[in-house]
């Protein structure tokens, strides 16, 4: 089908139906290996969405304004041509779903008067066509100094120990709280005997890199989701490292991945989980949103300790253990014993996983959004008129709703994340309010990176056009608060706040997006939920850390001081969200965008 608007003509496909439940668009796509000095044109050496090489090549080959009179050293103001019909993206729905053409008729355009792109943004000083590989190679370094705010920050301070990935090209006080993946993997953590990476998009060489020279030949399991080709691929990039092997995860749904993001470092002085965001390539630990969980360093058990010695009151030792079975793998056996053997009570997170099946009974409350429901009913509080505090979601990418919110957002979905207490409450579809949060296309083209920080937000034009209704619940990115507005989010929090944003009732970190492969969906007249993906997030709970009021504090100005770090948990971004303007437009990766230019003076075509 051929689709003409303000952004050029493009053609829509209808052949990827089931592959649009997978939340991130993730259908591999793969490039050969090549030497360092093959033409970067070819694609990334590594597996990856359709989306992430859309940027890759646009990064390598970027397309500049096509006006003469634009010096490329300042580019000016430039104006858009007038509105016209058929400007902007108007979008109706796919031939299966004709009764609701008329029904959805969506025409969205963006008019602004003039786009500056700054002489001095901070990826202006370094070439665009120079990036890709300053990252590749980029050397993070830290001082004595900054190594040692970085031990205070995690072994105090920060209760939740929920972190961001430090983002270059802002202001440096932003980031004094934020880790990079070589703190993480830093010696002053522990001394590193083996480790386990999950991951879904990974670069084997950049991975290696970011361990400390000291561990660079320790054990390293990499568990992954890919096949065939791209597997062959991932083999490939390991090959000059005897020390690291393989764990291929079962994915025996169609569409699904794993999507699963985790570090297990095990050390002399005990043993390490990292539950977080960002896939293991540069671009990801560069200049974007990203969050991470890290647990406390837990130590060794005494021999003869009992099986139930080592277990925290959120049950998240037999709960990281029942994930790990679920791969059925003997790679991760020795993880578990591993695990097994560690005193993990003080944790105090709640663990949140999904994993592929379909599942029945009892099992169905073992993950995705049924595993929500089930911990919000046991451990979350009742509180006086929820029914009015709204819902939060932020996300990176967005599958298949169906053709109205009854489908499966405000109907299982909400159903889930309004659970609170055993009181067993129910509300009527959609009372309580959901605010979604993604990212506009003036969200991306402003970012640091420009139009190819889109590449990790590969929502599809395929999809889009299916669910107009849905762009109604859209809300901007901003976060000011921690100096990331510009960092687009591939972090995914949801959350339960109060209806004056000042309370939290509890808040998860996941790497699951909005979708149906991510948070299970369900079969058979609801006896039967069926998860395609994996994922895995933690949950916060205000009763976990002895609040008895059933909710956190929020601070909204600015990040909580230290003195109140116990009770004010840290939202990465601004609350509450706003709305989109009648201008906004959502941003969709598998579009042109050349009427305004990016940070970089750049335009946006993606093939």
């Amino acid at each position: 089908m051929l689709q003409e608007g303000a952004h050029g003509k493009w053609t829509l496909s209808s052949s990827d139906e089931s592959a649009e439940e997978n939340s991130d668009s993730e259908k591999p796509c793969t490039s050969s290996l090549s030497d360092a000095a093959r033409d970067r044109t070819s694609g990334p050496q590594y597996p990856c969405s359709e989306a992430r090489k859309a940027a890759h090549k646009r990064k390598a080959s970027p397309l500049k304004l096509t006006d003469k009179s634009l010096s490329p050293e300042a580019p000016p103001a430039v104006k858009q041509r007038p509105s016209q019909e058929g400007s902007g993206w108007c979008l109706s729905s796919s031939d299966e779903e004709p009764e609701d053409q008329q029904k959805h008729a969506y025409k969205e355009t963006v008019k602004e008067e003039k786009y500056d792109v700054p002489k001095e943004h901070p990826l202006n000083l370094c070439k665009d066509d120079e990036l890709s590989e300053n990252l590749k190679e980029e050397e993070y370094n830290t001082t004595s100094s900054e190594a040692q705010d970085t031990w205070d920050l995690v072994t105090g301070g920060n209760p939740f120990r929920f972190f961001l990935t430090k983002v270059s090209g802002i202001e440096q006080n932003y980031n004094s709280g934020a880790l990079h993946i070589k703190d993480i993997l830093s010696p002053l953590f522990g001394t590193l005997i083996s480790s386990a990476q999950f991951n879904y998009c990974i670069d084997v060489g950049w991975l290696v890199r970011q361990y400390p020279q000291e561990f660079r030949k320790k054990p390293l399991l990499i568990v992954h989701g890919e096949k065939r080709e791209s597997k062959a691929e991932l083999m490939a990039q390991a090959r000059p490292y005897e020390n690291i092997s393989f764990c291929q995860a079962k994915l025996d749904i169609a569409f699904g991945t794993h999507h699963t993001k985790m570090m297990l470092l095990l050390y002399e002085e005990g043993l390490r989980v990292v539950i977080h965001t960002s896939n293991l390539i540069a671009e990801d630990w560069h200049q974007k949103t990203q969050g991470i969980w890290l647990s406390p360093l837990y130590p060794r058990l005494p021999k003869g300790a009992s099986g139930s010695a080592g277990e925290s009151a959120t049950n998240f030792r037999s709960d990281l253990i029942s994930y790990l079975a679920a791969y059925g793998s003997s790679a991760l056996k020795e993880w578990i014993d591993l695990i097994q053997e560690h005193d993990l009570s003080e944790t105090r997170v709640y663990l949140l996983g999904s994993t592929p099946g379909r599942y029945q009974g009892s099992d169905k409350e073992k993950w995705g959004h049924l595993r929500l429901r089930k911990l919000l009913k046991e451990h979350a509080l009742s509180i006086p008129a929820q029914e009015s505090w709204p819902l939060v979601g932020q996300f990176s990418s967005i599958g298949s709703m169906g053709t109205d919110g009854s489908k499966w957002l405000c109907s299982e979905f909400q159903e889930s994340l309004v659970a609170a207490g055993s009181s067993g409450t129910t509300f009527r579809k959609c009372d309580v309010p959901i605010r979604l949060v993604y990212p506009t296309v003036n969200n991306v083209r402003q970012s640091l990176e420009g139009y190819p920080a889109g590449g990790s937000l590969p929502y599809s034009i395929q999809t889009a056009q299916k669910q107009l209704w849905l762009h109604s619940y859209f809300h901007k990115w901003s976060a000011e608060v921690t100096g990331r507005t510009h960092a687009i989010p591939h972090i995914k929090t949801y959350m339960r706040l109060s209806p004056d944003f000042q309370k939290i009732a509890w808040f998860l970190v996941t790497s699951a997006n909005l979708s149906k492969a991510a948070w299970g969906a369900l079969e058979k007249n609801g006896s039967q939920l069926m998860i395609r993906s994996y994922e895995l997030g933690v949950l916060f709970l205000p009763s976990a850390f002895a609040l008895d009021k059933g909710y956190f504090h929020v601070g909204q100005k600015k990040l909580p001081e230290k003195k109140d770090s116990a009770t004010c948990f840290p939202v990465p971004y601004d609350l509450p969200p706003e709305q989109y303007g009648s201008k906004d437009q959502p941003w969709i990766w598998n579009i042109p965008y050349t009427d305004a230019p990016d940070t970089h003076g750049n335009m946006w075509v993606p093939s």
